[in-house]
């Protein structure tokens, strides 16, 4: 293979990056664009070794790219949007129905949630403490 067979590759994968809503295939075209310059300053470099240091140059990336994300980890202006069950921490509600031997369950909105906690009667408040699954673990208010 060529250096612009890399350059190449290098766009198309840069192409679906644009299309694609991962931030995945740039780190690839990185390391396409990479061989495509090894390639050019060694023109005699084999296709198995070009295809090992693809290979090596995207694992490289795609680590450096891990170890970013973990350092500087992303901010979101709404960290529960896809956690229902997490958005009702701190929340308070009535009981419909009684939480005995340390399980009930409470209404919300639409929805009835299993909840755990001290033996309470129907209809008294518990605020919601903390979520595993979907077992809301309450305290009585």
């Amino acid at each position: 293979m060529d250096h612009w067979h890399w350059w190449i590759v290098a766009v198309v994968l840069l192409i679906l990056e644009v299309l694609s809503p991962a931030f995945f295939f740039l780190w690839l075209a990185g390391a396409a664009g990479l061989v495509g310059a090894l390639v050019l300053l060694l023109p005699d470099l084999g296709w198995k070794s070009q295809w090992l240091c693809f290979s090596s140059f995207s694992l490289l990336s795609l680590g450096v790219w891990h170890l970013l994300l973990k350092k500087r980890p992303t901010k979101s202006a709404q960290p529960t949007l896809n956690r229902r069950s997490s958005q009702y921490i701190g929340r308070t509600f009535s009981l419909s129905e009684p939480i005995v031997n340390g399980v009930g369950r409470i209404r919300v909105d639409d929805s009835s949630w299993k909840v755990a906690g001290a033996d309470t009667p129907a209809g008294g408040s518990v605020r919601v403490v903390s979520v595993d699954g979907t077992v809301l673990y309450v305290e009585p208010v």
